[in-house]
């Protein structure tokens, strides 16, 4: 041990350590300044960042024995409190810079160290500074990062105040459109804003910490499980094998009826076989989390080891084994059926085009890993906090599993670091579970970042072929599709994001005449879940490549041949409804003078030879918004002495769920002249809130949203009064009304039958046009975006800030699935780098984006979602842009520069 005296945040502290411990233990553990976040843990993504002698130094890789005494050591708790805020606390606010807020301390911490050395610096400073230090964000593709930097700039040199800032929010006017703070970014900004690890520090001592023994092969039967030396390590209270679990020992997969297995796969901790790396075969239940590491090395496993199909191809072929006896490897089917036979018109058409295609198995990279508690209540009830974005969804999943009455179990989200939807699927809840269940007491789990990537769920690759035929004067006539889903091992929503297929190859346009086949295929690699798109990013890939082949073939161009295809009145969906709103020819016409622009600058450089080629791509962006069909959602509304209470669960990935609540809440109440400060949310808390759905499927601003306008709009009702004014709190009361009520809502739809895929599965869509400029190095193959433009018609913005943050967010994460995200290689793909992750340098400072706002008529105040558009296909633009620039077109993603660097050459 070694002692250290320290001045941390301006106060002189003692500190008793470990010589090999880490600051940031020290920090969080010790002197419990939980403000510093732990992300990766190898100094990959900066959340740990603090300033040690003037220096940012990543906390999680400084050991204390390199911690000079006399130290002196700032924290994201000495930048600034909520009622002193520095102003990069004030400007990341205003810019909405913080949205699930865990990266937030550590580029706050960071930025203030630059500006302490450089109060003017340029953009390309700031982001020169970030990429230097490694702070990684996956939210807001860091450029309301960067715009923040510059507004604390010009607060420090005295360029504006901090009044004439807060004088441009809003105040008292509607809040629909605005630029309103959302209502958790205080306590973002200034560390105070507990996630699940920081939790976890405050639980009762008699909390038993888990670690878990996990598969180290990808596909095996299990022969033994040895615990016995486990057991006798210091410390260790239990070690849990499936023969423990007093439920099913199954996750409820929700399969489809027409799915040929019964969705019960997926073990809580694995009995007989092995399905996937990763997979949990005991639990190690300990004193301390080092406790039950030492103890979870000592499990013996005895595996008979078997082939693994790592792609669904391999899980297909005919020599296959089935990777759960008794269900065929491919076990979901679905079809698209529109229009008249294809197969007769695409010989009498003109212009033909086909090709193969595939996305990949990409990443989520949320900076926090996985984590969660679980304990019983004072009723007996079974509570479980975790990172889940499909509470009600999930007690469902795992109530049988673990052997507890639905009834009894309470889940609770967590302030939660990001999901971008690995967490729609149950990962360590029914783990938890169990745990508590069988010890009855207290137990937290906390995966490192090495088993959030290599564990949880990712997207669900898609093996695509298509062709699409145009007639002699470039209409598109007929679509044949044909795609293979590789859903890993487990098959929940494999079926569902399968029919995706139906919904969005050819999304956008008016094709009278599709045929196309689906399946879904069980593997051994990683386990399909949602990732922000679900589908689409896949679906939309294959067509909008295709488009510009075609364009290729055709010899015009490919934007103008995508403005004469788009839907317009009259034209139908690939499932045969209407589009709930005509908005994609203004939105080429908006683009098309930026379009021409921009292709006769890439022209000059071209012109000027050398080894840089430069190309424009663009895409159309498309989501919908619900769970397929008639999808429902509660909420509650209540007036009180204080205001008005409102409460759902509308979980919060960070992507500004309470935001909405709010601004839905306030617009809807505006009658009785409510301040949005009196305005009380209640969110995500079973015990407290109703079923609004999962958060997925960008269905919760529509959904939710308008299930909480009905629940305000029906106590308003209550309130009224004959001349038309609204009655008072003590009012209410004196007249015995009640003063809550119940809001509900259900999409107008029908979701498509899988042999046809015909039906009107949302309620409403988001649609983009993206325009990306690129930059291809043809003697190293690597691409570089230059700027990105996006139209976006997501129609009534409800906060500027939040819909910003989205689209700059989806964006770049798509520019991570065209050119580096992968998940394939279990040996490489295991870190954040090593998966592919964007740094800010690997991002454009250069994004605009254009709003058109055409109201949708089932959406509340005219609103659809958001989040999941950007996501949806800026892949294929940026794979356009390389195309137009070099004539070479990459189908199967990530185009990484060996890839086109061997295009190039072939």
């Amino acid at each position: 041990m070694i002692k250290k005296n320290l001045t941390i945040n301006g106060v002189q502290r003692t500190v008793i350590a470990e010589a090999e411990g880490l600051l940031s233990d020290v920090l969080r553990k010790q002197l419990l300044l939980t403000g510093t976040k732990v992300g990766c843990g190898k100094g990959e993504c900066g959340a740990c960042s603090v300033i040690l002698n003037g220096k940012v130094v990543r906390s999680c890789i400084t050991r204390m024995k390199r911690v000079p005494d006399e130290a002196e050591i700032i924290t994201i708790e000495g930048v600034g409190d909520q009622k002193h805020l520095h102003p990069l606390q004030l400007a990341w606010m205003i810019h909405g810079a913080a949205q699930c807020g865990f990266c937030t301390p550590g580029f706050i911490v960071s930025a203030k160290a630059l500006l302490e050395s450089n109060n003017n610096p340029t953009r390309d400073d700031v982001r020169a500074w970030f990429q230097k230090n490694r702070n990684l964000c996956r939210c807001t593709g860091y450029k309301p990062l960067v715009d923040a930097v510059m507004e604390a700039a010009r607060l420090i040199r005295g360029e504006v105040t901090k009044e004439e800032l807060w004088s441009k929010l809003p105040k008292g006017e509607s809040l629909l459109g605005s630029k309103a703070i959302r209502p958790s970014a205080l306590a973002k900004v200034t560390g105070t804003w507990d996630f699940g690890a920081d939790l976890g520090l405050r639980l009762p001592e008699n909390t038993l910490h888990i670690k878990l023994v996990q598969a180290t092969v990808s596909h095996a039967n299990i022969l033994s499980i040895d615990t016995s030396e486990a057991e006798k390590m210091p410390g260790v209270y239990r070690v849990l094998t499936y023969k423990d679990v007093p439920g099913t020992n199954r996750i409820n997969g929700l399969a489809f009826p027409s799915n040929k297995g019964d969705g019960l796969e997926r073990p809580i901790l694995n009995d007989k076989k092995v399905f996937q790396f990763g997979d949990a075969i005991a639990m190690v239940l300990a004193d301390t989390p080092c406790q039950a590491e030492a103890a979870a090395a000592k499990v013996k496993v005895e595996l008979e080891e078997l082939p693994a199909y790592m792609s669904a191809p391999a899980a297909m072929a005919e020599d296959a084994i089935e990777i759960h006896p008794g269900t065929p490897n491919i076990y979901f089917e679905c079809s698209t059926i529109k229009g008249e036979d294809t197969k007769p018109l695409m010989d009498s058409l003109e212009y033909v085009v086909e090709d193969d295609s595939y996305v990949g198995r990409q990443p989520h990279l949320p900076l926090e890993p996985d984590v969660g508690f679980a304990y019983f209540n004072e009723d007996g009830k079974l509570v479980i906090h975790s990172k889940s974005v499909a509470l009600h969804f999930h007690a469902l999943m795992v109530a049988d599993g673990i052997g507890v009455p639905l009834e009894d179990v309470i889940i609770v989200q967590n302030p939660t670091g990001g999901t971008f939807g690995y967490k729609f699927s149950p990962t360590m809840e029914g783990l938890l579970g169990v745990a508590a269940l069988v010890t009855k007491r207290p137990v937290f789990l906390e995966f490192n970042m090495y088993q959030q990537i290599t564990y949880t769920g990712k997207r669900s690759p898609f093996f695509m072929h298509l062709k699409l035929g145009a007639d002699k004067s470039g209409k598109f006539t007929a679509l044949e599709t044909d795609w293979s889903v590789d859903h890993g091992p487990y098959c929940e929503f494999g079926d569902l994001v399968t029919t995706r297929g139906s919904q969005f190859m050819g999304a956008g346009y008016n094709i009278p005449n599709i045929r196309g086949n689906g399946r879904t295929v069980a593997t051994n690699h990683a386990w399909g879940s949602a990732f922000r798109g679900y589908g689409s990013p896949q679906s939309l890939f294959a067509s909008e490549v295709l488009v510009d082949k075609l364009a290729k073939r055709m010899g015009v161009d490919p934007l103008e041949l995508r403005y004469m295809n788009v839907y317009r009145e009259g034209d139908k969906t690939p499932t045969g409804c209407d589009p709930d709103v005509i908005c994609l020819p203004s939105m080429i016409e908006k683009l098309r003078p930026l379009y021409k622009t921009a292709k006769q600058n890439a022209a000059e450089k071209n012109a000027k030879g050398g080894d840089k080629k430069y190309g424009v791509g663009t895409s159309l962006l498309i989501y919908g918004c619900g769970l397929d069909g008639p999808d429902t959602s509660h909420a509650w509304a209540e007036l009180t002495k204080a205001g008005v209470t409102v409460g759902n669960s509308w979980e919060d990935h960070g992507q500004g769920a309470d935001m909405g609540t709010l601004t839905i809440a306030h617009e809807t109440l505006k009658p009785i002249g409510i301040a949005p400060e009196k305005i009380k949310l209640v969110m995500n808390d079973m015990e407290k809130t109703p079923n609004s759905g999962p958060a997925g499927g960008s269905r919760s601003n529509v959904v939710t949203g308008n299930a909480t306008r009905v629940a305000c709009e029906n106590l308003l009702a209550a309130m009224k009064k004959a001349d038309g004014t609204y009655m008072t709190y003590d009012e209410m009361v004196a007249a015995g009304k009640d003063l809550k009520y119940a809001g509900s809502w259900t999409a107008p739809c029908n979701a498509p039958d899988p042999k046809d895929g015909q039906g009107n599965p949302f309620p409403t869509y988001m649609y983009g046009v993206l325009m990306s400029e690129v930059e291809v190095d043809t003697t190293t193959g690597k691409t570089n975006i230059d700027k990105l433009t996006l139209i976006a018609d997501l129609g009534t913005i409800v906060n500027k800030l939040v819909v910003d943050g989205q689209m700059y967010g989806g964006l770049v994460q798509g520019i991570g699935l065209a050119l580096s995200e992968d998940f394939e290689d279990l040996k490489k793909h295991t870190t954040l780098t090593g998966c592919g992750i964007p740094q800010i340098k690997d991002v454009p400072d250069n994004i605009e984006i254009i709003y058109q706002e055409t109201k949708r008529p089932n959406g509340p105040y005219g609103a659809s979602g958001a989040g999941e558009m950007p996501l949806s296909a800026p892949h294929a633009s940026i794979i356009n842009a390389i195309y137009d620039a070099c004539g070479v077109q990459i189908t199967e993603l990530p185009a990484l520069p060996e890839k086109v660097l061997a295009a190039l050459k072939k």
